[in-house]
């Protein structure tokens, strides 16, 4: 009788951590997709961000422009242009980030910095773990109550 008793707690303890593997790796994978997709969203926020800003920077450019090209031919004073060279550079780069391929290359240099330059991603003091984190709270908790007294 002992023994049937303690076959069905085995098999139901197997089947409880079965069960309880399957619910972390469910959780575990709600997880990465929750965090994929809030980085999905802070990408476009940054990519909407950067179209706004080329509007306004646009104009800008424009008003500038077409004010320091009168300004050129009306005073025959040819360096007065020479401020459109670096605002075309940052217009340029600010419509390559909204619409064009920057991102695409900037994710290629990234991959490239993982794979070959890995070392440089290191954190100091390493990866957090439960120990530490652990420390830093009781740390906080002493300190806490020290300063409650």
């Amino acid at each position: 009788m002992g023994f049937m008793l303690s076959k069905s707690m085995d098999q139901n303890f197997k089947k409880q951590q079965e069960f309880m593997l399957h619910n972390a790796r469910l959780q575990m994978e709600r997880q990465i997709l929750m965090q994929n997709q809030m980085r999905e969203r802070q990408m476009a926020m940054q990519i909407a961000w950067s179209r706004e800003f080329l509007k306004y920077y646009g104009t800008f450019f424009s008003l500038a422009a077409l004010g320091l090209t009168i300004g050129a031919i009306k005073k025959k004073k040819p360096v007065l242009f020479a401020p459109v060279v670096p605002l075309s550079f940052v217009l340029a780069y600010q419509m390559d980030m909204a619409y064009g391929t920057l991102i695409y290359r900037m994710r290629g240099e990234a991959e490239s910095i993982m794979v070959s330059e890995h070392d440089r991603l290191d954190l100091p003091h390493g990866v957090p773990n439960f120990e530490s984190i652990e420390k830093a709270r009781r740390a906080k908790t002493a300190l806490g109550s020290l300063f409650e007294k």
